[in-house]
């Protein structure tokens, strides 16, 4: 069994807190906002993953062909906000991914209070974002999005 700190320090090390952006004209607001956490591993620690899928009882695990790593996901926004928030406010994150996951807890729970349908609040959801994970890759720059929001492309 693994020990709640063990899983925050490999979360330190091999984690991620993410949030996507989607274009999708049937919204009302024009983009749909995907939190997501997720852990990647080597194949030979697809057991390692099995144990952390099992301790937060969500999520699942899928293969990435793009570099050969397991990746345990979980991306409903009830399970980020009821069990993977809750875990890193019991046994904080220490590093670097810290900041990323107080923004990351921040724009679940605005998510939760459907304030990213809402074209006030989402600005302030794509800032915080935006100032997540700086080497990470992006479909569409902030700029684009906010312009998207406010009716000039689209």
């Amino acid at each position: 069994m693994l020990t709640p700190w063990y899983i925050t320090g490999l979360v330190e090390g091999e984690g991620c807190f993410s949030i996507s952006f989607t274009l999708r004209k049937r919204l009302s607001v024009g983009i749909e906002v995907r939190p997501s956490f997720s852990l990647s591993l080597n194949k030979r620690d697809l057991k390692l993953l099995k144990e952390v899928q099992a301790y937060f009882s969500c999520g699942g695990i899928r293969f990435s062909r793009s570099d050969g790593t397991y990746k345990y996901e979980v991306r409903s926004l009830q399970s980020l906000v009821e069990k993977i928030i809750p875990h890193f406010g019991r046994y904080p994150l220490q590093g670097s991914k810290a900041g990323d996951f107080e923004r990351f807890s921040q724009i679940c729970q605005m998510m939760r209070a459907n304030l990213h349908l809402s074209r006030k609040h989402l600005p302030r959801i794509i800032e915080l974002a935006y100032g997540m994970n700086p080497s990470g890759q992006r479909r569409y720059s902030k700029e684009f999005l906010l312009q998207v929001l406010d009716g000039e492309k689209g």
